[in-house]
Order: C-alpha cells, then sequence, then structure tokens
C-alpha cells in the first residue's frame, strides 16, 4: 500500500509527542484528550504504513527508526507552515509599525545609506532601528528575535529557523601605514613576512563565532570588537590589517594609509547574506529593505 499524505494536525501530534516526551504532556499542551492524540498517531501510522513510537515495555513512547527518519521532516513542514501563516499575518496587518535590522559592519555605508534613504521615501510612516554588528553578532541579533532580518557576512551555520539568501560582496584590501614595515618592503608579501607583524584582527561580540578565525595569518593579533578602533590603529601605524575597500579608498588616495601586496590564493572578498527567522518572516516594509540591501551593486 502507498503512503498518504499527512494531515498537518497529524504532523502537529507527532512533533507535540516527540517534544513533550508522552502522550498525556502532549493532550495537555495541545488541550486535548490522550484517547484524540492516541487516534491521531495512530491514523497517521496506518497512512504512512510505518510504526513511528515503540509503546511496548516503557513508559515514554520512543521514536523508532521510522519515527526517527521523518522526525527532520516534519519539523521543516512545521517550520514552513509557522512562516506562511506569519507573512499572512503581516500581509493582513498592513505595513510595520517599526522596522528592526542589524547589518554586519563590513556592508558599505553608501550601500546602506542609499537603500535607506529609498526606504524612508517609499514608507514615511515605519520608524527604523538599526544595529551595526560584527560576524555572528547578526545572526544572533536575529535569533533572538532583536532584528527582523540582518545582513550577516560570511557565517556559516545550520539551524532550520534561519533563511538565507544572497546578498553581493564587498572586496578586501589588506593595508598600513605608510611608515609600517610592511609598507616599506619591495614587491610581493609572502603570508610569513606578514606573519611577523601585529595583524589587527575585528572580533564577536557573539558566541556563534567564539575560537574561529577570518582571514588571520599572523601568530601575532590584536582582536577589536570595533571597526572604528582598527582603523584608527592602522592610520596610527599600530599593525596592518583587511579592511572593506570602500572604507579605506579616501586614506589610500590621501596617503594616510598603503595598500599591501601580501600574497593570498585569490583575491580577498567578503561575501554578505540576507538572514531572518523562517518562523517570523520581515513584514511587507521589512522585506521591501531586505531585497533592496541584496541588490548587488545598489
Amino acid at each position: 500500500m502507498d503512503p498518504k499524505a499527512p494531515t498537518l494536525d497529524q504532523v502537529t501530534v507527532f512533533l507535540a509527542i516527540v517534544e513533550t516526551g508522552s502522550f498525556t504532556a502532549a493532550a495537555r499542551k495541545l488541550g486535548r484528550a490522550v484517547s484524540v492524540i492516541s487516534y491521531a498517531i495512530a491514523n497517521l501510522e496506518n497512512q504512512l504504513g510505518v510504526i513511528l513510537f515503540a509503546r511496548a515495555g516503557t513508559t515514554r513512547p520512543k521514536l523508532t527508526d521510522a519515527g526517527r527518519a521523518v522526525l527532520s521532516d516534519s519539523r521543516a513542514l512545521a517550520i514552513a507552515l509557522d512562516g506562511l501563516l506569519a507573512k499572512a499575518r503581516g500581509l493582513t496587518a498592513g505595513l510595520e509599525a517599526e522596522v528592526s535590522l542589524v547589518v554586519d559592519v563590513m556592508l558599505p555605508a553608501k550601500k546602506l545609506v542609499r537603500a535607506l534613504d529609498d526606504f524612508r521615501k517609499k514608507f514615511p510612516t515605519i520608524a527604523l532601528r538599526l544595529h551595526v554588528e560584527a560576524l555572528g553578532a547578526v545572526t544572533q541579533a536575529v535569533l533572538q528575535g532583536q532584528a527582523s532580518f540582518g545582513i550577516s557576512g560570511p557565517l556559516e551555520m545550520a539551524n532550520d529557523l534561519l533563511a538565507r539568501g544572497p546578498a553581493g560582496s564587498v572586496k578586501l584590501l589588506a593595508v598600513a601605514a605608510p611608515d609600517h614595515p610592511l609598507a616599506l618592503m619591495q614587491g610581493p608579501i609572502s603570508a610569513a613576512m606578514a606573519r611577523d607583524h601585529i595583524q589587527l584582527v575585528l572580533t564577536d561580540r557573539s558566541l556563534l563565532t567564539q575560537g574561529r578565525d577570518f582571514g588571520v595569518v599572523s601568530v601575532k593579533s590584536w582582536r577589536l570588537a570595533d571597526m572604528g578602533a582598527k582603523h584608527a590603529l592602522l592610520l596610527a601605524g599600530l599593525g596592518w590589517g583587511n579592511m572593506p575597500k570602500p572604507m579605506v579608498n579616501e586614506d589610500l588616495k590621501r596617503g594616510r594609509l598603503v595598500a599591501l601586496k601580501v600574497e593570498t590564493p585569490g583575491e580577498l572578498s567578503y561575501p554578505f547574506h540576507t538572514v531572518y527567522r523562517s518562523d517570523t518572516p520581515p513584514g511587507p516594509g521589512a522585506s521591501w529593505l531586505m531585497e533592496r540591501l541584496a541588490m548587488v551593486g545598489s
């Protein structure tokens, strides 16, 4: 017999049992009789043609191999349904009163300013709350509900709650003050040469990238949680480091910083991603702004 598609209610009951650990607790959570819960699972097992819970000889139902196999897909269905309902609520409720977003500190300021200026003109009634963070702190703010969406850097993490999409990239340049020892070297600078000098590295205020390094080649590094501080220390000649090209273009033109020819496997770039919780997707105004910020070259 071919399996038959379960109902969303059956999936909800199945996940409630897994979450609470028993049919009785699931019944309390869903406000139903235990017999109704048992009946729903029996029907679900009949429709799928597999046994989901091992009930005999145990006080708590345990997932069978088949139950564990369908658990991930069941959660994905529930998350997708939550996202659909949340989006529908947002559409029926109209525009948001406020949009909160968090962007990576590496995002070029001109791109952000243009997008926010367009947003102000298109949605004059929506208040805006902007946070600027580094690395994993962007995704953490979204996960904790502090922002409806974020523009994140290259943070790779698996989480069923997160929806991600491409949002362009920015070129990184290794730079130093003109009187820095690396700036005085002629020709390409090997990684071994750069390793002997202090590298100024942007670090993270979140736990998501704790213990991980991004673009660090030096054995001597100073870690800073503020891009402004990193920029100031570079100008003062206290180290070298990678910076977004748009952020140091003026310094390069005026000779306050120089680009270093540090040998790398390829051109350094910092990719961006849109990120939001799939169970609470951005409303109409936030969705428009997220798509505007994701436009490459905008």
